[in-house]
């Protein structure tokens, strides 16, 4: 007896990030947590596939400054993003998605 077909999880996930506001929100949010509490893996994961439903490299690219391809290697599996450019990117992406993020005590 074979498994029921499933789409995609992040076919899945990316499809809400598309179409639910609170979701996307909630996912950014997520992401910067993740690496302000030092799982910079989890959250390179998250923002990587948040970048990709929303505004895309190439976009994000013009938008900060940094090349498309470094952006991918940046959110990568061997990535390691310098402050500098992450601040850049999650500046944008707030400011993008209309919120604004602040880091509580």
């Amino acid at each position: 007896m074979g498994m029921a077909k499933t789409k995609n999880f992040r076919g899945l996930i990316e499809c809400y990030i598309k179409h639910d506001k609170k979701f996307a929100e909630a996912l950014l949010r997520e992401g910067v947590d993740a690496m302000l509490s030092g799982d910079v893996e989890t959250g390179k994961i998250i923002l990587r596939d948040y970048i990709k439903a929303t505004v895309g490299f190439e976009k994000l690219g013009a938008a900060t400054g940094a090349p498309p391809k470094s952006l991918i290697r940046m959110f990568g599996p061997r990535g390691n993003p310098q402050a500098k450019n992450l601040f850049s990117v999650i500046g944008y992406l707030q400011k993008r998605a209309g919120m604004r993020l602040h880091v509580a005590g």
